[in-house]
């Protein structure tokens, strides 16, 4: 550690700022030819993904950290251009310090917000906090190791996020434009309702020693709770919460508009809070419904169909109502014959993924307090 200086975070960089306000800034739910410019706000899922602008504020690489709000602490690394908004810190070092290394060191540290009843960190609260680094050679060899690992996770992800595209537009193919069967509903498919492939589950915790916390994230996943989140995000008192079997669905009614809906895709059972509705596909359909609630037609069903102004509610019962072209079993099982191998190819890389993120965080403490000495 002789080799390691102690600074300030105002001495290692050029530039410390909070992001301003959302509404300073035209932005775009979805990136397109204009609006390609990503904009970040306090949260961890989708790294804070907001939306899309016309124009960047950062055009150097930086590190962000969420200010506020259950996601607080939150450190990330942006590489491309991108917009600050709602508080968002965003940090551009000098030339002493690797700004990748800073990403690491800070990930590595988890800053907190001050005791006040709505917990906050500040630019002032950063500007006075120390780092410890070594010399800019080491913090790049210390990068190397940990953005392998990273990079090969993104990987992983990228190649997931290929296999369910895949999935969803053969899905789309089929049951929606029908092009198999030459752009016509076949004779023996059939208008349903969801209650008619589903049911709603309300079985309760039992043995909470048996169950783990899952919740509903907009990618179409239910996760864990414990890992996903920095703050926990429910009760202790798990007696009144729902058990989620493997296969099964949850969704927050309060905003399964916007894609809060998630599948359980682990092996063991799961759990969710009273206020979440869980349901199953019944057999041979759960595939089908695993895809079909991530179609433009469901979501835009269920826009149609949520009642209560702001705070949009879609419970069991409405729910069930939505009308889709129910397809006979032989082609569901055919398609989910087709689609199985990918999920299971996905499964694998998830499971590598994780290994991988393991891996990092056992050697990222160690690399940056010097305890091992990159080569």
């Amino acid at each position: 550690m002789s080799e390691w200086k102690e600074y300030t975070i105002e001495d290692i960089c050029e530039q410390i700022f909070a992001g301003g306000d959302a509404a300073k800034y035209r932005t775009t739910k979805y990136q397109t030819s204009l609006y390609n410019i990503p904009v970040y706000a306090n949260s961890t899922e989708d790294d804070g993904l907001y939306g899309y602008c016309d124009k960047a504020v950062v055009s150097s690489p930086a590190v962000t950290i969420a200010a506020r709000g259950a996601g607080i602490g939150f450190v990330a690394f942006r590489n491309k251009p991108f917009v600050p908004i709602v508080r968002l810190i965003t940090l551009i070092t000098n030339n002493s310090v690797d700004t990748k290394f800073l990403y690491y060191y800070l990930k590595n540290r988890r800053l907190s917000g001050d005791g006040s009843a709505i917990p906050q960190i500040t630019v002032p609260m950063v500007k006075k906090e120390t780092v410890i680094v070594p010399i800019l050679e080491e913090q790049k060899r210390i990068v190397n190791i940990l953005s392998s690992l990273d990079e090969k996770i993104e990987t992983n992800r990228k190649i997931n996020a290929r296999l369910e595209e895949l999935a969803q537009a053969l899905f789309k193919s089929w049951f929606i434009d029908f092009e198999p069967f030459g752009g016509k509903m076949p004779a023996d498919w059939e208008t349903c309702t969801l209650g008619d492939l589903t049911v709603e589950c309300k079985n309760r915790v039992r043995n909470r020693e048996d169950v783990k916390v899952l919740s509903p994230i907009s990618s179409g996943e239910l996760v864990l709770s414990d890992e996903y989140f920095s703050k926990q995000v429910y009760s202790k008192e798990l007696s009144k919460y729902i058990i989620v079997a493997p296969n099964a669905f949850a969704y927050n009614p309060a905003r399964v508009n916007i894609g809060s809906i998630g599948k359980n895709n682990f092996k063991f059972d799961g759990c969710v809070s009273p206020v979440y509705v869980v349901f199953r596909a019944i057999d041979g359909y759960e595939e089908f419904i695993n895809q079909f609630i991530k179609t433009k037609l469901f979501k835009d069903e269920v826009l149609l169909r949520a009642i209560g102004g702001v705070r949009q509610t879609l419970n069991y019962h409405d729910f069930s109502l939505i009308e889709f072209n129910k397809p006979n079993i032989d082609v569901v099982t055919h398609y989910t014959n087709i689609v199985n191998p990918l999920y299971i190819k996905m499964g694998a890389l998830n499971t590598e993924s994780a290994r991988l993120a393991a891996l990092r965080d056992t050697l990222l403490p160690k690399l940056m307090s010097g305890e091992i000495k990159p080569e």
